[in-house]
């Protein structure tokens, strides 16, 4: 009988602020267990939320096992641990910190009202067994969510800014919001050629999807078929990276606790597709090797996906992307995203013009209109190197049709 236990513990504080004051500080302090035995192929499982002695938790296993979920996979072993944790906001910051936002963007901007949460988070996860495995990692994190209306909108909202960093500074985050708040009334046409500039995270759904081995071997998959082929831009290269300088906020194994080889799998290399990816079950089913990215389950079977989806940053930044070109960032966008063909629309309500580094005013209103092939091929501009002024995060351009909203 083999023994495994997965242990997460999330200790979040919380500052929440509607019109311009602070209403409300919350504090949420979780631990969830899991508690596995192995025995001739099958798996019991125990899930606890709060603290329970290991004994009795492996006990109520155990008893499980008679449910005969399968799990006929040799379990891993190795022990790494990391700790990313700089310096997140104490309870006392975290407060200070909401006022101080709030009185620095009243005082400046006295025809908005603002909202929002002032946060911070403290996340640890482990996961052990008795064959020899000891994997550990600890992160932490601040974040700034502010929500803004001018005066003379009618909307419930105009915009929202998300700021959030392992060492969060004030100053930092004000830039920002003068960014966007400085031309935010003021109108400017629409370019003639419409390019777009966001976070590449709200557009890799589909073509994670896409890249499931399982899909692609069923034949559900748009990538069905075309492993070996190159599909995409010269500029594109999607894989997995669970190394310590990508990482945010997640481990470094996968539900079968696999961890790739180097960090690092790829499944697009420069526009190519090189394989899809999967777990220990559906590697096992296509006779491949797995590539570490099957789900963490406390309450099942590993199943799903784990999978950081990261998109290699190119060698510029976002002003030298665009090359005296200007683009739109989607600010209040809903309404739209992919059709299983591929097909991308996404209506457009609050869209401001930039350089790639300077804000220059508000756009009318219209639609996203482009397909997964031609967002990731012929229209991709490219992934830019870290954007300060605008995102603090990655960005992505690409060029995109023009509807109407």
């Amino acid at each position: 009988m083999i023994k495994e236990k997965y242990t997460n513990i999330t200790n979040s504080t919380n500052a929440s602020m509607v019109e311009n004051k602070v209403v409300s500080f919350d504090k949420i302090n979780q631990i969830e267990t899991s508690f596995r035995v192995h025995q001739d192929g099958f798996v019991g499982i125990h899930y606890q939320q709060g603290k329970i002695e290991d004994e009795e938790g492996f006990k109520k296993a155990e008893i499980n096992l008679k449910l005969k979920r399968p799990y006929p996979f040799e379990l891993e072993k190795g022990v790494r641990s990391s700790d990313k944790t700089e310096k997140p906001f104490d309870n006392k910051q975290i407060l200070d910190a909401a006022k101080k936002v709030l009185n620095y963007l009243h005082k400046k901007y006295p025809d908005y009202t603002f909202g929002g949460n002032v946060s911070s988070c403290f996340w640890e996860e482990r996961m052990e067994n008795s064959c020899g495995m000891d994997f550990h990692c600890k992160d932490a994190n601040s974040s700034i969510s502010l929500f803004f209306k001018h005066k003379d909108s009618k909307n419930i909202n105009d915009g929202n800014i998300f700021y959030t960093s392992r060492n969060l500074k004030l100053k930092s985050f004000y830039k920002i919001a003068d960014n966007y708040l400085e031309n935010f009334t003021k109108t400017v046409e629409m370019p003639e050629e419409c390019l777009i500039i966001d976070k590449y995270y709200g557009y890799t759904s589909l073509l994670r999807e896409c890249l499931s081995l399982e899909k692609i071997k069923n034949g559900t998959s748009l990538l069905s078929g075309k492993i070996g082929q190159k599909v995409f831009s010269e500029d594109l290269t999607v894989f997995n990276d669970v190394s310590d300088k990508n990482r945010w906020m997640t481990c470094f194994w996968d539900g079968d606790g696999v961890v790739p080889k180097g960090d690092k799998v790829f499944f697009i290399k420069n526009g190519k597709v090189i394989r899809g990816y999967c777990g220990k079950k559906i590697a096992k089913m296509y006779n491949v090797k797995t590539t570490g990215n099957e789900g963490i389950d406390y309450c099942d079977i590993p199943g799903g996906y784990h999978n950081s989806m990261s998109l290699k940053i190119g060698k510029k930044f976002s002003k030298e992307l665009l090359n005296g070109r200007l683009a739109i960032i989607p600010v209040q966008s809903s309404g739209g995203g992919f059709k299983e063909k591929g097909d991308y629309t996404m209506p457009v309500q609050i869209g401001l013009l930039t350089d790639g580094e300077k804000i220059l005013g508000r756009v009318p209103p219209f639609t996203i209109v482009s397909n997964l092939f031609d967002m990731f091929g012929k229209d991709f501009i490219g992934i830019a190197k870290y954007n300060k002024e605008i995102f603090n995060d990655k960005v992505m351009i690409f060029r995109c049709q023009k509807g109407n909203l």
